[in-house]
């Protein structure tokens, strides 16, 4: 495979997603050619589930997941600021993201389940149909 110049690896830090981000570097010349993106979602998303939860819980999910992800950089040896935490639509803020940050390929992981929208996940099924740049979906269910 050819070494890509800039790689944004879209990763689930509350799933699997070694094997995803060592496809990535694997991808890649060196560690800095890689970004993570793990987005999270606005809000809207959490209102009916948080009433009456105390300070404000959308914000402490930003951070808990900005350190993870910096964690999960760091270990890998790539640099703090290749670290992405947009709060969005998946697919919006990772194909977004992709385009401002000059991407030639996304990698992601998929599920291994049936039908080709299963099979992908929504998300790698939406990025697949409206992003430019390659797309590396890693099947992360089942794999041995």
């Amino acid at each position: 495979m050819k070494n890509y110049k800039r790689i944004l690896v879209a990763i689930d830090i509350y799933s699997e997603y070694d094997r995803v981000l060592q496809r990535a570097l694997s991808s890649a010349a060196k560690p800095s050619d890689c970004s993570l993106v793990f987005v999270t979602l606005p809000p809207v998303y959490f209102q009916p589930y948080i009433t009456g939860v105390g300070g404000d819980f959308v914000v402490d999910i930003e951070r808990q997941s900005r350190t993870r992800l910096g964690e999960i950089a760091k270990q890998h040896k790539i640099p703090e600021e290749n670290v992405y935490v947009p709060t969005g639509r998946t697919a919006d803020e990772i194909q977004s993201l992709a385009d401002d940050i000059g991407a030639d390929l996304i990698v992601i992981g998929t599920h291994g389940r049936s039908g080709l929208k299963l099979l992908l996940g929504a998300t790698a099924n939406e990025l697949l149909h409206g992003v430019k740049q390659d797309v590396l979906a890693v099947r992360i269910d089942g794999a041995s």
